[in-house]
């Protein structure tokens, strides 16, 4: 081994016996951006194709054209799910009262109406199972999960609702050229658009 490749070397964090907290993850020095918490472990995220750049561009414009000033739309913000579960949405609708300013690093649980999540091969697991697990578990009411359409490259958007009784997700639709609901808010978006500028 030489002396440049020991002095490149990264120190991760050792995690506490427990695990990380969300005290932690807003704490711990030097993190790489979007790092997100997890049943208490760090998961840090890869290098993101474009399709999952513009698939959230395309929703996030789409989300405020329609947006009423009681909702705020939220990219890449932490939710605080409990204290050891602080994942990051890539898209959220929130409550505009539980905006703070633009220093905020976070939301709770109880303020998101609204959790998107767009699939990456490193992701799948995570978005397709653990986070509307979570999501649901936390009382989120209103889930879609992004993934792209191998035919035609464009997104297909599943959509979910909260089943209050059973605190599970229920698939409420799937969307491949234009999403239009009206949960949390009367939304409707051309997904066909997707990488037109």
């Amino acid at each position: 081994m030489t002396a440049e490749s020991v002095e490149h070397r990264h120190q991760w964090p050792v995690p506490p016996q427990d695990g990380y907290t969300v005290d932690d993850l807003f704490t711990l020095p030097d993190l790489p951006p979007h790092t997100e918490l997890i049943d208490g472990s760090l998961v840090f995220v890869s290098p993101q194709r474009r399709f999952h750049f513009l698939a959230i561009d395309l929703l996030v414009n789409g989300l405020c054209s329609s947006l009423a000033p009681e909702f705020s739309v939220e990219r890449e913000m932490t939710v605080i799910l409990d204290n050891r579960n602080g994942p990051e949405p890539d898209v959220s609708v929130v409550r505009a009262d539980a905006v703070t300013g633009l220093d905020q690093t976070k939301f709770q649980a109880e303020d998101v109406l609204l959790a998107v999540e767009v699939v990456s091969p490193d992701s799948e697991s995570r978005d397709r199972t653990t986070k509307p697990q979570k999501y649901a578990a936390a009382g989120i009411p209103n889930y879609w999960r992004v993934e792209q359409n191998g035919t035609i490259n464009g997104p297909v958007i599943h959509v979910y609702e909260l089943d209050p009784l059973t605190k599970s997700y229920v698939h409420v639709g799937m969307h491949r050229d234009r999403i239009k609901v009206d949960k949390p808010y009367p939304i409707d978006i051309d997904l066909t658009t997707i990488g037109k500028r």
